[in-house]
């Protein structure tokens, strides 16, 4: 490993990695991957979860590649992180900017179809019923207006 030269951006699943982190700690910078799921996955593999992942060779770095593609076969519905898809009905595990694309089309979807969250979202009010009465007033008004 001493002879090897560290490779400080390691790109999987259209992400770059810092190399500097160990494997376990560094997959968790994919959006979509915890602690919990880069442990099922580094075991999965094979990889030594404590190695530097600037350090991996090609071989590896593929092996994770392809065990982040394969993500919804190798464990239980539960674990993923969106069980019947309102679209299609399948269970997905998404990951990257699949996470922000879907979050944005639901979001659409509640204002298209002018749901009391979506109306909420539209105005930037609070959505999960907490008291909008004394806190949550940033950004609207500035200071305090009397009655004249």
């Amino acid at each position: 490993m001493a002879d090897e030269e560290i490779r400080h951006l390691v790109r999987i699943m259209n992400t770059d990695l810092q190399g500097s982190q160990p494997v376990i700690y560094a997959l968790t910078g994919i959006r979509g991957i915890g602690l919990r799921t880069s442990r099922i996955l580094v075991d999965s593999t094979g990889v030594d979860p404590d190695e530097l992942i600037g350090y991996l060779s090609d071989e590896d770095v593929s092996k994770l590649d392809d065990a982040i593609a394969n993500f919804e076969t190798n464990v239980p519905t539960w674990m993923l992180n969106r069980c019947e898809d309102p679209m299609t009905g399948d269970d997905k595990h998404l990951l990257g900017q699949d996470i922000i694309m879907t979050l944005r089309e639901d979001l659409n979807n509640l204002k298209k179809v002018r749901a009391y969250r979506g109306m909420r979202h539209e105005k930037g009010l609070k959505v999960r019923g907490q008291r909008t009465k004394s806190t949550g007033r940033r950004g609207s008004t500035i200071g305090v207006s009397k009655k004249k």
